[in-house]
């Protein structure tokens, strides 16, 4: 399975818009393949959207974007809006929840961190002794670790109620020894970035 998540830079002024023409045509989209979550940005870079799709192989993914691409209102009438686009693509780790409909924001943290070469295992292997603590407190959208695109990049994003509740509980995490689960102080982590994303009305995360 891999996941793959597209960002496009927007226009200032034209996210509202972008959003609900990609909402009107994504069903011809998902007579293919079905949408995984899409957000936008609300801190951090700003007129951001992000989309997630999840495929079987990079075979199936071929096999549905070239079947998309011969339906008429496929891709949406976006591009005039766009400054720049983005498409990596990801494995989830083994404790990874499955990318299914939920409704479980609607504030989304996307973590992102550098991690050394060599070390992404480890990361994973220690993830997996907390990992199932943390989800206590707040579910964990996706953990995966990048296959095409920025290479050694793990990117895990966490579900909230508001921004409150997410400050909250991180420092409780912290406070309890839950989180976080100690890679950075192996050295693994080179570099760590964040932003906070809401749904759109069709994401099937929110």
């Amino acid at each position: 399975m891999i996941i793959e998540v597209r960002t496009y830079q927007l226009r200032p002024g034209t996210l509202a818009e972008a959003e609900k023409r990609f909402g009107a045509a994504l069903p011809i989209r998902e007579k293919h393949s079905r949408l995984g979550a899409f957000w936008h940005t609300e801190v951090g870079a700003l007129n951001q959207i992000i989309h997630v799709w999840q495929y079987d192989s990079f075979a199936q993914r071929a096999e549905v974007r070239a079947a998309a691409a011969q339906e008429e209102g496929w891709p949406p009438p976006i591009r005039e809006f766009v400054v720049s686009q983005q498409s990596e693509v990801f494995v989830p780790a083994p404790f990874s929840p499955p990318l299914v409909p939920r409704e479980i924001g609607p504030v989304f943290e996307i973590r992102r961190y550098t991690i050394a070469p060599g070390a992404m295992q480890g990361v994973m292997d220690r993830w997996a002794t907390k990992v199932d603590e943390r989800v206590k407190l707040s579910p964990l959208v996706g953990a995966w670790h990048s296959e095409l695109g920025g290479l050694n990049k793990w990117v895990h994003i966490w579900a909230y109620k508001d921004a409150a509740e997410r400050q909250r509980i991180r420092a409780d995490a912290v406070a309890r020894g839950l989180w976080p689960p100690g890679s950075g102080a192996t050295g693994a982590i080179l570099a760590q970035e964040n932003m906070l994303v809401a749904p759109a009305a069709f994401s099937p995360i929110r």
